[in-house]
Parts: structure tokens; C-alpha cells; sequence
């Protein structure tokens, strides 16, 4: 009796799931870039700590005070409010100039990271900021903002109906015509500063380390969960997933324009989704 297809192709269809779940869930330390061979572990350890210094690492300790703030306040968190994209001044004009000059501080936290690297005879290109296959790139980031972005919406509102969450207001910036493009202009500086930064830039320094993949993931996605920290609990949860998940795509496809792209549609969703719902809907916080 001959043994049907499917159960003939079964054990090694099993073989390779589990070998394709290995590589994801414990893959192995490449061999760091050629770049970094002649460079000492204490070189790189003190360009870490600057460059997060200056960077997302001081925003964490901030968001952290700011947590702390909050919970000391007689109202719980739950009954708190924080904004994201709030107004820098009284004059529209000024306001405008305001949030363009820290919009342009984050592409130039995330060129800080790529320049190091090149610094060093890493090029953009070699951490997945190339220009070939970019349409695929855009493909992959829509998956990652849905993959990501809806289960995240679910998180927070659960976060804030358990009083674990401050309400975040993604934008409370007033009505003018500059309003949209600014804040499509936040989510693209927002994206790109954290993903050059926090994924592409760290990684790749922990691999010259000597660090395991997973470990690396780990500091990663909680640095990005620590900047977070203002919005509280749920907040932070919910980008050390994001960070985790982010992160070992990058480290298992070497593709961090996905990654830009994925973030950013979930930032332009939330900022500019906010602007308009926020006064037309009774659910959001």
C-alpha cells in the first residue's frame, strides 16, 4: 500500500518548522562587520555611552522621572494625560519653527548612528538602508504597522482601563494648515531616529561586543520600552514587544528601511488619527 503524499512529506515538512523556528527564536551571532575588527571593546563601549547619552538613553531616564512624577501625584494614572505632538509656543509661526528644529534633531540623532558606522567601514547600505528592493521594503513595513499597530491599540486601551496607563494624546497641536505635514514630518523623524538608533546602530555595536543575539535583543527592545515610560505601564510593554519582534526581523533580514517604513505608518496613523477622531469619538481616552 503506497503511503499518501502528505504523510510521507511530513517529517521533514516538521524538520524544517523546527529548524526555521530555531533560527528565529535562537539564531546565531554573526561574525561582526569588518569594520569593527580593529576597534577595542572599551572604544566601542564609550561610543555607546555617548552617542545614548545625547540620545534615547537620557530620554529614558527622563521618561522614567516622569513615571515617577505621575505615580506620586494624588490622581492615578489612568486620570492623567500626556501629549506627544503638543505646541511649543503661543505664535503660530514660531510654534511651526519649533517643531520642525526638533524634528530635524531626529534625523540627525539617526545620521549620528549611520555616521559612526561609516566612520568605522560599516556603510548604510550594510544594516539594511539600501536603495534595491525598497519596494519590497514598503511591502514588509505595512505588514510590521499591522502586525504591531492594532494588537498595540488593544494593549494601551486595556493598560488605561486597568489604570496602568496615562491617556496618551498623540497630538494636541492646534488647527493649521501646517498641522498634517508636521506631523507626518514627527512620525518619519520618530521612526528614523529610533530604528537607525535603537535597532540597526546598537545591534550591530553588541555584535562587535561579543554579544549573543538574544541578549542584544533584549537591551535593545528594553532601551526601547524605557524611552516610552512617560505614557506608562502599557506603554512600555508594548514597545519592549514591539522592540523584540522589530529587532529580530532586522537581525534575521537585514532590512531596517522595513522597519523605518512600519514605524512610521503607525506613528502617521496615531498622530494624524488622533487629530481628527479626537474630538468625534467617545472611546479614545
Amino acid at each position: 500500500m503506497s503511503i499518501p503524499t502528505s504523510d510521507r512529506d511530513q517529517p521533514g515538512s516538521t524538520s524544517r518548522l523546527r529548524r526555521t523556528l530555531r533560527s528565529w527564536l535562537s539564531p546565531r551571532r554573526p561574525e561582526p562587520e569588518p569594520g569593527t575588527a580593529g576597534q577595542s571593546r572599551g572604544a566601542i563601549g564609550v561610543e555607546l555611552s555617548i552617542v545614548f547619552a545625547v540620545t534615547l538613553g537620557v530620554a529614558g531616564l527622563q521618561s522614567l522621572l516622569t513615571l515617577v512624577d505621575a505615580l506620586l501625584r494624588t490622581s492615578s494614572l489612568d486620570q492623567q494625560a500626556v501629549s506627544i505632538n503638543a505646541p511649543a509656543a503661543t505664535v503660530g509661526l514660531v510654534d511651526l519653527a519649533r517643531q520642525l528644529t526638533g524634528i530635524l534633531r531626529l534625523f540627525a540623532w539617526g545620521a549620528l548612528g549611520v555616521y559612526l558606522l561609516w566612520l568605522s567601514g560599516i556603510s548604510p547600505a550594510r544594516i539594511g538602508l539600501r536603495r534595491k528592493g525598497f519596494t519590497g521594503d514598503l511591502a514588509r513595513g505595512a505588514g510590521l504597522a499591522a502586525l504591531i499597530g492594532v494588537p498595540g491599540l488593544g494593549l494601551y486601551l486595556a493598560a488605561h482601563a486597568a489604570g496602568l496607563n496615562l491617556a496618551v494624546q498623540p497630538s494636541t497641536l492646534d488647527e493649521a494648515w501646517w498641522r498634517a505635514p508636521v506631523l507626518v514630518l514627527s512620525a518619519l523623524g520618530n521612526s528614523f531616529a529610533e530604528e537607525t538608533l535603537v535597532v540597526g546602530y546598537l545591534l550591530t555595536r553588541l555584535r562587535a561586543l561579543g554579544l549573543g543575539e538574544n541578549r542584544a535583543l533584549w537591551i535593545s527592545a528594553v532601551l526601547r520600552g524605557s524611552y516610552h515610560l512617560y505614557q506608562g505601564f502599557g506603554g512600555f510593554v508594548g514597545n519592549v514587544v514591539m522592540g523584540l519582534v522589530y529587532g529580530r526581523v532586522w537581525q534575521r533580514t537585514n532590512r531596517l528601511w522595513a522597519l523605518v517604513v512600519g514605524h512610521a505608518l503607525i506613528d502617521v496613523v496615531a498622530f494624524l488619527g488622533y487629530a481628527l477622531l479626537r474630538d468625534r469619538v467617545g472611546w479614545l481616552p
